[in-house]
C-alpha cells in the first residue's frame, strides 16, 4: 500500500508479509442483544504516519471512515455499516486473469459504492481483483459477514459461523500454507468463549479486552525502527460508535458517533499521534 501504482494490495503496508509483523481482526455478533461489534489490531513499523479519513457522502457515493496511511485505507465502515479489513497471508497464485494492480484507493472505492457484503465481493469479482499475500473480511450491518482469500490459483469465500468471524494471518481455507496454528487466533477465539460463560452483554470496552490480547507490544529491529500494534479499532456497527486507540495507548483514545460524522458536508481528516 504505499506505491500509488500497485496501490490494490500490492499495498505493502498492508499484504506484504513481515516475520515481525500479524494482525488480528473479529466480527462478533452479541448472542443477547443481536448488536455487531467489529475489532482490529493494526500491526505495523511506528515510523510511518497513521491518520482516520472521513468522506462525506455525495450523489453517487456514501459516506465512509477510512483508516490507514498514504493516501490508502487499510480498514474502514461507510453510512450503510459495510465494514472491511485485511491481513497478510503466505503468498499465493492467483486465478487465472486476475490482477493485483488497482489505480487509486481501492479500500475507500468499496466504501463509497458498496452497501453489503455481497456487494463488496461482487465488485472485486468484476474488476478481478485479487491479493496474493493477503485475505480480506467484509462485514455488513445485516449480520452478514465472510473472509475471502485467493488460494492454489482459486477465489474462497469463508462465511461467519455461530455469530464470529476471526482471521489473523493464516489462510483459513489452507492451514498448511503457514502461519498456523496462531495465538492470536486462538486467544480471540478462546477469550470470546470465556466471555460469553461469563458476562452478559457485549460492550466496546468487552471487545477492547479481547482484542487487546491478541496485540503485539512494541519491539525494535536492527536499526532501532519499532513494530508492534500501530492502532486498534473498535466499532458497534449497530450502534454506529467508533473507538481507536493508538499504540496501546488509552491517553490517545478517540471516540466518534459515525452518524453524527457522516452527516457532516466537509472532508474530514484526523491525524494520528
Amino acid at each position: 500500500m504505499i506505491k500509488i501504482l500497485l496501490i490494490i494490495f500490492l499495498i505493502i503496508s498492508l499484504f506484504r508479509p513481515f516475520n515481525s509483523r500479524a494482525c488480528s481482526i473479529i466480527y462478533y455478533i452479541d448472542k443477547k442483544t443481536g448488536k455487531i461489534y467489529v475489532g482490529n489490531n493494526e500491526d505495523y513499523w511506528y515510523d510511518v504516519k497513521p491518520y482516520i479519513q472521513i468522506v462525506p457522502k455525495s450523489e453517487n457515493k456514501l459516506a465512509r471512515l477510512w483508516y490507514g496511511w498514504n493516501n490508502i485505507a487499510q480498514g474502514g465502515i461507510n453510512e450503510a455499516g459495510l465494514f472491511f479489513d485485511g491481513a497478510t497471508t503466505p503468498e499465493q497464485k492467483l486465478p487465472e486473469s486476475y490482477v493485483t494492480e488497482y489505480k487509486g484507493n481501492l479500500g475507500d472505492d468499496l466504501l463509497a459504492n458498496c452497501k453489503t457484503v455481497n456487494e463488496a465481493i461482487i465488485f472485486l469479482e468484476q474488476r478481478k481483483i485479487g491479493i496474493p499475500e493477503g485475505h480480506l473480511m467484509f462485514g455488513d450491518s445485516s449480520g452478514n459477514a465472510s473472509i475471502i482469500e485467493w488460494v492454489h490459483g482459486e477465489k474462497r469465500i469463508i462465511p461467519i459461523i455461530e455469530s464470529k468471524l476471526a482471521m489473523t494471518n493464516f489462510l483459513l481455507s489452507d492451514t498448511d500454507a503457514g502461519n498456523f496454528p496462531c495465538q492470536r487466533y486462538n486467544s480471540i477465539n478462546e477469550n470470546i468463549k470465556l466471555f460469553e460463560a461469563t458476562q452478559d452483554t457485549m460492550s466496546l470496552t468487552e471487545l477492547k479486552n479481547i482484542i487487546r490480547k491478541a496485540a503485539q507490544l512494541p519491539n525494535a529491529n536492527d536499526h532501532g525502527t519499532q513494530i508492534g500494534t500501530l492502532y486498534s479499532t473498535f466499532i458497534n456497527i449497530s450502534d454506529m460508535q467508533f473507538v481507536l486507540v493508538y499504540k496501546l495507548n488509552d491517553t490517545k483514545r478517540l471516540e466518534l458517533n459515525l452518524n453524527s460524522e457522516f452527516k457532516k458536508k466537509k472532508k474530514r481528516k484526523i491525524k494520528l499521534t
